[in-house]
């Protein structure tokens, strides 16, 4: 148990160190080296992949097992809603009742 809580403070540290330097280079590096349309294009999926990754693996995971439970029922409903154009707030409320309903059933 150690060993892993050791290994997770290494991973926070490094990109820790990771990000700082990801941003001191946008100060340190010439502005035309960043104009590159390839560089901004990935530049603006970035966040993007973050999210999804970020939402896949609170919906399907549960400390080292994959699961699927009612957090998959209201990333369903949370699709539908923003199929529908739904605003975000509507969106958040309508999966977080389903998901709420479904875990008491």
């Amino acid at each position: 148990m150690e060993e892993i809580a050791m290994m997770t403070w290494w991973t926070v540290l490094i990109s820790s160190f990771g990000a700082f330097l990801l941003k001191f280079s946008g100060y340190a590096l010439p502005e035309r080296w960043f104009e590159h349309p390839r560089l901004q294009r990935i530049a603006n999926l970035i966040p993007v992949a973050l999210l999804s990754a970020l939402v896949i693996t609170q919906t399907f995971s549960n400390k080292h097992a994959l699961v699927i439970d009612t957090r998959f029922a209201g990333l369903g409903v949370a699709i539908i809603a923003l199929a529908f154009r739904a605003p975000f707030i509507v969106m958040v409320l309508l999966s977080a009742l389903t998901s709420a309903i479904l875990h008491r059933i």
